[in-house]
């Protein structure tokens, strides 16, 4: 089991700040050019899963532009690593709640790339609530914005530019199943990725664009000690069967699979990365 000390940040997070420092997989993740030549976009890259996943994608072969709000030292983190992988990283900070940002990042990945092979939506954002009355309705409004609407918006202005075989993958959760009370604008946005993506799937067959999801459940990432008070972080990956949370490490490899042409059959897919724990 891990243990991780009772602490707090102020949001989004910063990765330095945290401790443990998770584990992204920068020492450890072996790539063998299952995604050579494909240009992806990732929101929320600068750290996390997201970042996880970036590092994943260059070792594998691909060019990363790499999405995320306003943490400038981690971002520069993310593409030092995908740099170091002989991959091309593009920055694009901004805030994905608003729609002419999310046409920006799909613009500047195609300006930089000439198209988009893989759309990987992870930018995400929570709050810890005990009370319904304590949700603000800018924070609904906000959480929403960022994380199921931007998904929206970047879909509609990459598919242009998606050629048959791209893949998009949303970041959803195992509180799509299993709500968390205290995380209720939160809960309800990684079930519409859920659906979203399972309808996507559906809608772009077609086109021969696939769409599936991944549901992790605890996962240490700078999210966490952002947005939850202090003695719940103590306590954080305590209910996973595994009794720990996981690493953005032993989540990336999901998506690598997802993106590559391995997973030409898998479309609509949500697959759950959260240490035992089922999910419908």
């Amino acid at each position: 089991m891990m243990n991780q000390p009772a602490q707090q940040q102020e949001p989004p997070g910063r990765t330095g700040e945290m401790n443990p420092r998770p584990d992204h997989g920068e020492e450890s993740y072996q790539g063998s050019g299952r995604l050579a030549g494909k240009a992806a976009v990732i929101t929320g890259a600068d750290s996390g899963i997201g970042r996880a996943v970036a590092i994943a994608f260059a070792r594998e072969g691909a060019d990363v532009l790499i999405s995320y709000l306003d943490e400038h030292d981690d971002a520069q983190e993310t593409a030092r690593w995908v740099e170091q992988a002989g991959r091309k990283a593009v920055l694009v900070p901004g805030d994905m709640a608003d729609a002419a940002h999310c046409r920006l990042v799909i613009n500047t990945a195609v300006a930089e790339f000439g198209r988009v092979d893989v759309l990987v939506n992870n930018a995400a954002q929570q709050r810890t609530h005990d009370k319904l009355e304590d949700i603000s309705d800018e924070e609904w409004d906000r959480t929403l914005a960022v994380n199921l609407s931007a998904f929206f918006y970047l879909t509609k202005a990459a598919l242009p530019h998606m050629r048959p075989g791209a893949s998009i993958i949303g970041t959803s959760s195992v509180n799509s199943d299993s709500p968390t009370p205290a995380l209720l604008p939160y809960d309800v946005i990684k079930a519409g990725i859920a659906n979203m993506t399972a309808g996507l799937a559906q809608l772009l067959a077609p086109r021969g664009i696939r769409a599936n999801s991944v549901a992790p459940g605890p996962v240490w990432t700078p999210l966490i000690p952002s947005t939850m008070p202090a003695e719940h972080v103590e306590s954080f990956g305590s209910s996973s069967a595994l009794d720990r949370p996981g690493q953005p490490a032993e989540v990336a490899p999901v998506y690598v699979m997802l993106a590559s042409d391995e997973a030409s059959y898998v479309s609509g897919a949500r697959v759950a990365v959260t240490g035992g724990k089922p999910i419908l």
